[in-house]
């Protein structure tokens, strides 16, 4: 023990003999602690419909195709139904003979109300007409009234069932319902489709997705839920552009967690301005963690130093280098987390080696 005591002594005595060593100081800074780590995401369009077609016809024309362009409204494909154009004739000439009952009933309602006026009028003459007469003409002016009523209902039914058909003909026109990209086209020319095409059969003509705006879908474990803050950029990168980092804003968060996989869904916005990510890509996602509690101490990399017996930085005490044991952290750029007999504002030698020795004079570099 003496022996080792002895040993110490004079390591530090010559510790104090040798010359100033020339060092940059920097002090410990404390702010909060976090780190980033890496969750697979999935890269999906942000709008994505299936067009079908909403009557049953044949397909007359396809304008568009596989990675095609379109714009809100743009016309797509056209559809063929021989037998609406016939139904929507019968239905025109059924509104059309509706109107026509409707304006002789009309007519008739006026005829009958005009005679039941005059025999009114007649009847203040005693004895002119009899009395049951005027009753028979009032009645009679009312069942017509009812009739003309009734035939200007069947008239507005038959005209609504009409256009009813002229709509549905407008849906032989597919147009987009946003500006996307064509990415699969179902069908080609001649081919049935439609509702009643087949038994069970409702098949999609074109699949349109808007690709300019994706969602980038990110299961976050329970542990690192804590760094969901929405609007916050995240980085991420994908295995086709392996030298290339693209990043989203956090913009929607489940707020609960899959009871399964102990996961919360997350979705980012990413804008694709040059088209280079597609929907289906997986992506990895450089997550922030945020530590709860009190901040951490942080100081250069190069501020530590790492033997085989111990890892340290160098304190400045008193014009002196003064070793302190430590445990590195996370790291956060190019300073790094310590845990150790520290505290915020400690100058600490910016590039330390173990050559500059437990309690040597240190010369602090203007």
């Amino acid at each position: 023990m003496k022996q080792n005591s002895g040993r110490w002594l004079a390591v530090a005595l010559l510790a104090a003999a040798l010359p100033a060593q020339s060092v940059d100081l920097v002090p410990v800074v404390s702010k909060p602690a976090s780190r980033t780590v890496e969750l697979p995401g999935e890269i999906a369009p942000f709008l994505s419909v299936a067009l079908h077609a909403k009557v049953t016809g044949f397909v007359e024309k396809i304008l568009v195709d596989r990675g095609s362009v379109v714009k809100e409204g743009q016309f797509l494909a056209e559809l063929s139904a021989p037998e609406l154009k016939a139904q929507i004739a019968e239905a025109e000439s059924k509104a059309m003979a509706a109107e026509s009952e409707r304006l002789q009933a009309q007519a008739q309602a006026a005829a009958a109300a005009s005679t039941y006026e005059r025999l009114k009028q007649a009847s203040a003459t005693p004895g002119a007409i009899a009395g049951n007469e005027l009753v028979l003409a009032e009645k009679q002016a009312a069942a017509m009234q009812a009739l003309a009523e009734a035939r200007r209902q069947g008239s507005a039914a038959a005209a609504s069932a009409a256009q009813s058909l002229k709509d549905m003909e407008a849906y032989l026109r597919i147009t987009a319902p946003f500006d996307g990209t064509i990415t699969d086209r179902l069908v080609h020319p001649g081919a049935l489709v439609g509702p009643g095409a087949a038994p069970g059969s409702d098949s999609a003509l074109l699949l349109l997705q808007q690709i300019s705006r994706l969602r980038l879908a990110v299961a976050v474990p329970e542990e690192s839920a804590g760094g969901i803050v929405t609007g916050a950029r995240v980085e991420f990168r994908a295995p086709a552009f392996p030298g290339r980092v693209f990043s989203g804003t956090i913009a929607r968060a489940a707020h609960a967690l899959d009871p399964k996989t102990r996961t919360m869904p997350v979705e980012l916005d990413v804008v694709n301005r040059d088209g280079a990510l597609a929907p289906g890509m997986y992506a990895t996602v450089k997550w922030p963690v945020r530590r709860a509690g009190a901040a951490a101490l942080f100081v250069p990399a190069t501020s530590v130093v790492t033997t085989t017996e111990r890892t340290f930085v160098i304190r400045e005490k008193n014009g002196r280098a003064e070793w302190v044991d430590v445990k590195k952290g996370a790291a956060d750029g190019d300073a790094v987390e310590v845990l150790g007999a520290l505290e915020a504002g400690d100058k600490v030698v910016k590039r330390a080696t173990d050559e500059i020795r437990n309690g040597s004079p240190l010369a602090v570099k203007k």
